[in-house]
This record gives structure tokens, sequence and C-alpha cells, in this order.
């Protein structure tokens, strides 16, 4: 991989306001990994002549001819499926994409007393995770002894349901995508918190570099990819598989504060950078 230069100017200019509207617009969006469809169908819909391939990611080719690289960013995030409906109506969820290598061992924590969303098959359905009664709960471990920590198998999901029925009704079935709602914040100089910020900004920065249409130098394969979050980074080896070699990979990346958290932080101002970055590398410069 090489270095990219910031101080080329683009032939095209980006406007700030694209590369921060679009990147709130990602972070809005939840793609759990392995159930990234919705994200990815927004995309197509997004990018002229963006097409998903046989793994789910979104590819499009600018240019021909050699040199063959590719800009890639993962859509992917860190969440959760549906793992039981119990008789009386609560959902009981399951982590996916996330090991201790990969998480906090307190990223299931916030998830206590917070609004979720269930992506069923009628739609998103608003939810909140219950918390224990601390009247009921209290003492129970003993004089001094400290509450355990909360993890997902702690989590049940009320969705406005009283019944496996209603539940069903809803939409909602096993293994239905769920995660923290998303309210992204713009807050400061051009900050932006949200879970998963970095990534969703990167990839914001990468589909403006397309839309500013750059002037390719030879071919430029871009690649918004799927299921990064498992062994292997399958929708990355099935890109290259596919449309590889490259002669050059560019993953699209940018520094956070406050990794891995609900209120993870992203500067936008980074954001536009990484994106002139992009067009100056697709036009070889």
């Amino acid at each position: 991989m090489s270095a990219l230069l910031l101080s080329a100017a683009p032939t095209v200019r980006l406007s700030a306001q694209s590369v921060d509207a679009l990147a709130f617009r990602f972070a809005s969006m939840t793609a759990v990994t392995g159930l990234e469809q919705a994200m990815a169908d927004s995309l197509v819909t997004l990018l002229s002549g963006a097409s998903p391939d046989r793994a789910g990611s979104v590819t499009l080719t600018l240019g021909q001819g050699s040199p063959k690289r590719l800009a890639a960013c993962p859509l992917d995030e860190v969440g959760y499926v549906v793992g039981n409906i119990l008789p009386d109506g609560y959902l009981l969820l399951r982590r996916v994409g996330g090991g201790p290598r990969v998480i906090s061992p307190l990223f299931d924590q916030q998830l206590e007393g917070h609004r979720v969303t269930v992506f069923g098959g009628a739609g998103p359905v608003p939810g909140v995770v219950a918390v224990r009664s601390t009247h009921l709960t209290r003492g129970r471990g003993g004089p001094g002894a400290a509450d355990p920590v909360f993890t997902v198998d702690n989590a049940y999901v009320d969705v406005g349901a009283s019944s496996a029925n209603d539940v069903a009704a809803l939409g909602i079935a096993l293994l239905a995508p769920a995660s923290l709602a998303k309210q992204p914040h713009r807050y400061g100089d051009r900050l932006l918190a949200a879970p998963f910020a970095g990534r969703r900004a990167a990839c914001a920065a990468l589909a403006a570099a397309v839309q500013a249409k750059p002037k390719v130098k030879g071919t430029v394969v871009v690649a918004f990819t799927v299921q990064s979050l498992y062994a292997g980074n399958a929708g990355l080896a099935t890109v290259t598989a596919l449309l590889g070699p490259f002669a050059e990979t560019k993953t699209a990346t940018l520094p956070v504060r406050y990794p891995g958290t609900a209120v993870e932080t992203v500067s936008l101002q980074d954001a536009e950078a990484l994106s002139r970055e992009l067009v100056a590398w697709m036009e070889g410069r």
C-alpha cells in the first residue's frame, strides 16, 4: 500500500457539506455483520453503476486499463440478533461479530435500559431493554455484595408485545437483526458521535470521492465490503477473488475517540480530508 498525499489539490472540489451529510446518513444506518443488505441496497441506489456481488458487498468500477487498484471500506458492525422469543412477548438477544479481541468486555452494558431497534420483515420496530428492579434485587448477594456486570444474557427487549403472536404480527422472527437505536449527534467543531461513527464516516468519505467523478488512472474498483468481522474478512476476500488481482489496495479508515462505544466520535474534517485524499489516489497523484 502506498502513502497518499493530502497536499495534492483534487481536480474536482468536494463539498464539505456532502461529506458531512453522507456521514450523518450512514451513521444513522445499521449493518449488523452478515446482515448488511438494507445498507447495501441504499448504497446501490446512491451510487450510479454500483451493484452487489455474490457475498453482498457493493462494488463499482471506475476507469479502465492498468493498473487495477482497489479502494475499500467495511460496512458491517458488531450487533445482535433475536435469539429467542418468550411466550410473554419479550425478546432475548445474541451478539454477532464481537469476540474479546474485537470489543470491550463492557460492550453489552450499553444496552441496559436503552432504546434499541429490531429490524423485522415489516420494517424497523422500536424497543427498549428492561432494567432490573433495584427494590427486588438489592442485597440478594448478601451485605456489601456488588451487582454482577450486565451482559447480553440479561437483555430482555420489550417491543410492546404481550405474547409471541404479537411479536410475529410485528414481523419479528428469530435471527432478526437488532442494534442500539441510532441517533447520530453533531457537536463542536464538526464532530460526529454515533455507534461505529469511524467506519460510517470512512465509507461516507469513499462515497463522496466516487461522487466527485475523479479522472481515474487505470482502473479503480470501489468496494463497500460486508462480513469484515468474520474470520478471513469474507466480503473483501470475495471482491478480490471476483475482481482482482489488484496492484494496490487502499482501505478507508479514520481515527476515532471513544472507540466501540455508543458515543464513538470522529472528526468530519478528517473525513473530508480523507475524501480528497482518495480522489488524489484514484487519479494517481
